[in-house]
C-alpha cells in the first residue's frame, strides 16, 4: 500500500506513532512551569554584587567605578566579582569565569542582590552551566536587561525563581528609574500600577503609547529584549505565553526584522494562549537611515497590525522600557495588568518577600 502524506495523517498509523515522538513536541510548555519563588526583599544598605556576565567593560576601570558610584549613591554597598576584568573578544571572560561569579554571589550570605554592570553579548552560553539547585537555594534578586534577558528568563524557567528587568549598573538612575527599582525591590508587596513615562519633545511631554487592540489582560510577566527571547525558543529555557502578559524591547533593528522575530514566535505558539502584549517606544526600530535592504519597507505598526490581526487580546507599543533613561523594574513570574485603553501597567502581587 502506498501512502501519501494526507493519507499517512488519516490513517491509523498516526496514533500508533505519537508516542514515539519527542515529549516536547506533545507537552503543554505552561504544565512546566514551576512554582513561583520570590527572593528575599532588598534591604537598606543591603549588599549588591556586581557581575559581568555578557560582554567586557569598556575602559574597563572608569566603568566599574560608575556602577559602584551609582549602587553606593542608591544606598548600597557592593562586592564585586572577581573576574569583571577579564576579556576574551566580545565576553567577559569564559564561560567558567563568569558562572563562577555568578554561583560565588548566589552561595554569598553577604550578598542580597545580583545586578549585571552591562548587557552586550554571550549570557545565554552560560544557562547550560548554571547549578539551579543552588541558586534555589539561595533565592536572590536578579537585575539587569537587553542581553540579560537570557539570564532573567532562563533562571526563572528553571527554578520559579522571581527575576527582574530594570536598570544595569552603569544605567541612568532617574528619579522614574528609582522609584520603581526601590518599590520592586525593597518592598514586599504588590506595586500596583507602573505609570507610562512621558515622551518629551521640544515642546511638551505627551503620551505616545499607541493602542493597536484595547482592552485589559491579566497574567504572569514575561519579557526582556525582542532577540534574546526569540533565541530561548525551542531551548529548556524558553518562555511560555499561556496565560502570560508578554512585554518586549528592541533596539537598532529593522522592521523586517522585527516582522521574522514576531511571526516565529507566532508560528511556535507563543500567541496563542496569551493574556497580552506590550512594546517598548521602538523608536529605533526602523529602516537604517530609510535605507533599507528592500526598496520599499513595512513600517512598525505595519509589522505590528499584521501579526496580531489575528488575536483578540490587548496589545500596544509606546512604554518606557529597555534602551531608554527612564525605565521601570518589571518582575518576571508575578500577576500583571495589562490596561491598553489607558496605557498601564499593574503589579497585582509582590516580587520579593
Amino acid at each position: 500500500m502506498t501512502l501519501t502524506r494526507r493519507s499517512f495523517f488519516k490513517s491509523g498509523l498516526t496514533a500508533a506513532l505519537l508516542p514515539l515522538l519527542p515529549a516536547t513536541l506533545q507537552a503543554d510548555p505552561s504544565s512546566k512551569l514551576k512554582p513561583l519563588l520570590r527572593p528575599k526583599a532588598l534591604p537598606q544598605g543591603g549588599t549588591v554584587g556586581l557581575v559581568t556576565p555578557a560582554s567586557p567593560l569598556f575602559e574597563a576601570h572608569r566603568t566599574l567605578m560608575e556602577a559602584k558610584e551609582n549602587m553606593e549613591h542608591l544606598g548600597f554597598k557592593v562586592k564585586i566579582g572577581k573576574n569583571v576584568f577579564k576579556k576574551r573578544g566580545y565576553l567577559a571572560g569564559s564561560v567558567e569565569e563568569r558562572v563562577s561569579d555568578l554561583h560565588e554571589m548566589f552561595r554569598d550570605p553577604e550578598v542580597d542582590a545580583l545586578v549585571a554592570i552591562r548587557g552586550g553579548y554571550g549570557s545565554a552560553q552560560l544557562l547550560p552551566h548554571l547549578d539551579y539547585n543552588l541558586i534555589k537555594k539561595n533565592p536572590k534578586i536578579l537585575v539587569g536587561y537587553s542581553d540579560i534577558t537570557s539570564l532573567l528568563n532562563g533562571i526563572h524557567r528553571q527554578t520559579g525563581l522571581v527575576t527582574f528587568h530594570g536598570p544595569v549598573a552603569v544605567s541612568t538612575f532617574t528619579d522614574y528609574t528609582k522609584q520603581y527599582f526601590f518599590d520592586v525591590l525593597t518592598k514586599p508587596k504588590a506595586v500596583g500600577l507602573i505609570d507610562a513615562e512621558s515622551f518629551n519633545t521640544d515642546t511638551r511631554s505627551i503620551n505616545e503609547v499607541w493602542k493597536f487592540r484595547g482592552g485589559v489582560g491579566e497574567g504572569r510577566l514575561w519579557g526582556g529584549n525582542l532577540t534574546l527571547m526569540q533565541a530561548l525558543i525551542g531551548t529548556p529555557y524558553d518562555f511560555s505565553g499561556d496565560n502570560s502578559i508578554l512585554f518586549f524591547e528592541e533596539v537598532g533593528e529593522e522592521p523586517y526584522d522585527l516582522d521574522r522575530i514576531l511571526n516565529q514566535m507566532k508560528q511556535a505558539g507563543k500567541f496563542d494562549k496569551c493574556r497580552g502584549v506590550f512594546f517598548d517606544r521602538l523608536d529605533s526600530t526602523k529602516p537604517a537611515s530609510y535605507k533599507p535592504a528592500f526598496n520599499s519597507s513595512l513600517s512598525v505598526e505595519e509589522v505590528i497590525e499584521d501579526v496580531f490581526k489575528d488575536f483578540d487580546f490587548p496589545v500596544c507599543v509606546g512604554f518606557s522600557i529597555g534602551h531608554i533613561a527612564n525605565k521601570p523594574t518589571l518582575p518576571l513570574g508575578v500577576r500583571a495588568r495589562l490596561d491598553a485603553d489607558k496605557a498601564q501597567i499593574s503589579l497585582l502581587e509582590a516580587a520579593v518577600k
